[in-house]
């Protein structure tokens, strides 16, 4: 089978702004993409080499950046994306940063202070493991701000994204969805298997817990902010290799859409003595 095109698996991830918008109705084993996983490998090979690529005329360019957005729940492989994705790229030109719980700086401000701080230079690509979405999420659903406060912050993180976009910043927003039985039999590995230990957290199994509260949570953030300048894109995530090579794709579509040229400095051979 042939391997997807770039608009194939838009088209078929895509959260169309402003419509109507069910997660539950969303795929989670990526088959539907990808029906044959080795295909999905060769795809993901392919695109991690040409991103490699395009990263560096980014990086040459320094006019404009492309920024990363990574959500999903625990087990949903946010570092594995990544690592896949990104498995060609040298480290010139990429920023990757992890937000975690905020520090008592960090809540001295408002919430997205320490998101528009971490938003990539000019010239590189950033990747969020997690976001500023968790403000609309975790939050949301722990109750940490109240609810008329959260509801504000929806117009507010779609304003944020448009100044980013209209300042040289493209967007892209993934939700990594993994199944409900696929995140147990991860969780489970994370405590049986010795290399996967360090990354278990018994807090995931409370969150596990939440599960129908936090997809509701979801389902409301990228209904909300789905926007034509940031879309979120809904990644099917049961399978590791299926999951990297959508990403992969839309990655590589976006670059490829910056029309991206290597600068010329004006320098030439002939005015130079190299003997």
């Amino acid at each position: 089978m042939a391997i997807p095109s770039i608009a194939e698996v838009r088209k078929a991830l895509i959260a169309q702004p402003g419509k109507e918008f069910d997660l539950s109705k969303c795929d989670t084993t990526g088959r539907e993409v990808f029906p044959d996983k080795a295909e999905a490998e060769t795809s993901l090979k392919k695109d991690a080499a040409v991103i490699n690529e395009l990263k560096d005329m980014l990086y040459a360019e320094q006019r404009r950046s492309l920024l990363v957005v990574l959500q999903g729940m625990d087990t949903a492989g946010k570092s594995g994306t990544i690592k896949s994705v990104f498995a060609e790229t040298t480290p010139l030109g990429m920023e990757v940063k992890a937000f975690k719980a905020p520090s008592s700086e960090e809540l001295a401000r408002d919430y997205l202070w320490r998101v528009h701080n971490a938003v990539p230079r000019r010239g590189n690509v950033g990747i969020f493991d997690r976001s500023h979405y968790e403000d609309v999420l975790v939050v949301r659903v722990r109750g940490f701000a109240p609810l008329e406060e959260v509801e504000k912050r929806y117009d507010q993180i779609n304003a944020f994204e448009k100044h980013l976009a209209e300042n040289g910043t493209t967007i892209l927003k993934f939700m990594l969805n993994v199944g409900y039985e696929e995140q147990g039999i991860r969780l489970k590995e994370r405590v049986e298997e010795v290399h996967k230990l360090w990354k278990f957290n018994p807090g995931d199994l409370d969150d596990r817990s939440r599960w129908a509260e936090f997809m509701q949570a979801y389902e409301i953030a990228i209904r909300r902010c789905s926007t034509r300048h940031a879309p979120w894109y809904v990644i099917p995530s049961d399978s590791r290799t299926r999951r990297s090579a959508m990403v992969a794709r839309i990655v590589r579509g976006a670059l490829e859409g910056m029309d991206l040229k290597w600068k010329d400095p004006g320098y030439r051979p002939e005015s130079y003595n190299f003997s």
